[in-house]
């Protein structure tokens, strides 16, 4: 058995250096997610270190894969990909491609408007495309206030100031398509409340 986590542990280096070249993603940037040195994941790419735990953990994360993935484990037949739902600010983000770096895909539900909170748009780097499945989605883009309805769809530069929610009581389900910087904003920032 410890053979065999040996040879697993040997071949993690190769695939971190293939996951963090295929998002394009440089040592630098790689450590400033991570928290590990530039140095030490230099050496764990080449294969001359071998990774712990705690530094397995963070690098799953950072490159979109499971543990199994990132180690190879040996495959469970189980042909479901399980994606976890993510509960920010009142609305539920369920990610649809693993490949943190890139464009991303999300499916969100935000739950049908309560209270009666004033819209409070943020700006960030990047641009954003949207689609509403079900439920009506009220946009606030700058100066304009609009509201789509299933099979409507919107982009934009998301530095414009910009808002959404539901447009009434009822819950919207919508598709966003982002970059890097938007992932950053919507996983990472503190908007206020409802806000993205």
């Amino acid at each position: 058995m410890s053979d065999y986590i040996g040879d697993a542990l040997d071949a993690v280096g190769p695939r971190l250096r293939m996951l963090r070249q295929r998002r394009d993603t440089t040592l630098a940037e790689l450590s400033a997610v991570t928290g590990i040195s530039v140095s030490t994941l230099s050496r764990l790419e080449s294969g001359s270190r071998r990774p712990t735990l705690e530094q397995l953990l963070p690098l799953a994360r950072a490159h979109g894969v499971t543990l199994d993935e990132l180690v190879d484990a040996p495959p469970t037949g189980d042909p479901r990909v399980h994606l976890r739902p993510v509960n920010l600010h009142g609305m539920t983000m369920l990610p649809l491609t693993r490949r943190p770096g890139g464009i991303q895909a999300y499916k969100l539900v935000i739950p049908g408007s309560t209270d009666a909170a004033p819209p409070t748009p943020q700006t960030h780097e990047g641009y954003e495309w949207v689609y509403v499945l079900n439920g009506r989605l009220r946009l606030i883009l700058g100066e304009h206030d609009v509201v789509l309805s299933p099979g409507e769809a919107a982009e934009f530069d998301t530095r414009t100031p910009h808002w959404f929610g539901s447009a009434d009581s009822e819950p919207v389900e919508f598709l966003s398509l982002f970059g890097r910087q938007g992932e950053r904003a919507h996983l990472r920032a503190r908007p206020a409340t409802r806000s993205r």
